[in-house]
């Protein structure tokens, strides 16, 4: 009940999101660090993927790969503009699928008070 493929594909989302939120944040307090080369965190073609196979995705991890950006002169390739916009979009992400659990759970609650 708790780990069919909507559940688990939500589960595997917010996990994601999450570790992508602790990348930029990282990111973004080593803007100015020499050499600091920034993340990204991928997962969603692995979930997609999952989701369309009809295979549970609760195997899949968000792989953590560094990006490809240019440098600048101290060797840092924080993109601050990048980081925020992605930390927006992340963010309104990672709320839409909570809602979504939210729902699926308030349905299970109500079928259970037999409302």
């Amino acid at each position: 009940m708790f780990d069919d493929l909507s559940t688990s594909a939500l589960r595997v989302a917010v996990s994601g999101l999450s570790a992508r939120q602790n990348a930029i944040a990282n990111n973004i307090a080593n803007v100015e660090t020499p050499g600091f080369r920034a993340r990204k965190v991928k997962f969603e073609e692995a979930l997609q993927g999952a989701v369309a196979r009809g295979q549970s995705p609760l195997g899949i991890n968000p792989s953590v790969q560094e990006s490809l950006e240019p440098t600048r002169l101290n060797g840092n390739n924080v993109n601050l503009d990048e980081e925020t916009l992605s930390h927006i979009d992340t963010t309104m992400r990672y709320q839409l699928t909570l809602r979504a659990i939210d729902s699926k759970y308030g349905l299970l609650r109500d079928a259970i008070k037999g409302a």
